[in-house]
């Protein structure tokens, strides 16, 4: 683990194992049925999160000379550059999942309501890691922003859904090798194939046998595409009112 995160047992893997193990006993699907993955936290000793809308900071959010928050650096860098991104997905589906009958056809309401769960159980799984071990240094709750038409209809709705699970999964690929903790590697390995399901679902949607299309796996190495932190914040940045800085995390 980092120097910014130090361990409180005897190496990286024991430190990490007390909020890893019931999370590994019991799949991230088994927790889908309980209300937005309140079971989860639970075991993880940690409250829901819930969006932040005053402009403090908790301790140990420094503020960069531009005014931009620091998501940290090492693996807590790392661990909340993930939660920033996992608080936009959430919030994201919870709003699709809310909206009236006859945007979206019934399945893919179906799919939007489950994939919802998927996320916060996701947002909520790196809020109490870093609440645990790095109580001081947990990123701020978030408050997204999306163009006016993103819920109005269909394709808006999906065009969004395709844009941040890509990105969500090329950023679980560029931000894998900074992470220093086997046990928390192993997490973002699981985190990683759920979101590929569910882009390869939405691209489905989207354009029919797009979902290992070229521009997302290279022809010629087999691989998904990868992203750093600072690319990934930058194109998120679109959809978050806070303004983050990413040039640290995992150094």
């Amino acid at each position: 683990m980092s120097d910014n995160l130090q361990p409180r047992g005897s190496d990286d893997t024991s430190f990490a194992q007390p909020l890893y193990t019931p999370i590994k006993r019991r799949s991230f699907f088994m927790y889908a049925g309980a209300t937005a993955g309140a079971s989860a936290l639970v075991l993880a000793g940690c409250s829901k999160d819930s969006n932040n809308a005053t402009p403090s900071l908790p301790a140990g959010n420094s503020v960069t000379s531009s005014g931009a928050i620091s998501l940290g650096s090492g693996d807590v860098g790392v661990l909340n550059f993930a939660y920033a991104l996992e608080q936009l997905e959430a919030d994201f589906y919870s709003k699709v999942a809310a909206l009236p009958s006859g945007i979206l056809t019934g399945s893919e309401y179906t799919y939007f309501q489950e994939v919802a769960k998927h996320e916060a159980i996701h947002r909520d799984f790196f809020k109490a890691a870093l609440t645990r071990d790095a109580s001081g240094q947990v990123l701020r709750g978030l408050n997204p922003k999306y163009p006016a038409a993103t819920f109005t209809d269909r394709t808006n709705i999906l065009a969004t859904a395709k844009a941040f699970e890509d990105l969500g999964v090329a950023a679980y690929n560029g931000a894998g090798k900074l992470i220093k903790t086997p046990a928390y590697l192993v997490i973002a390995g699981q985190i990683v194939s759920v979101e590929a399901r569910h882009a390869a679902y939405i691209r489905e949607l989207v354009t029919p046998g797009s979902f290992a299309a070229d521009d997302i796996v290279n022809a010629t190495s087999g691989l998904d595409d990868q992203k750093s932190p600072t690319d990934v914040i930058a194109i998120a940045q679109n959809f978050i009112t806070e303004k983050l800085d990413a040039s640290t995390v995992g150094k």
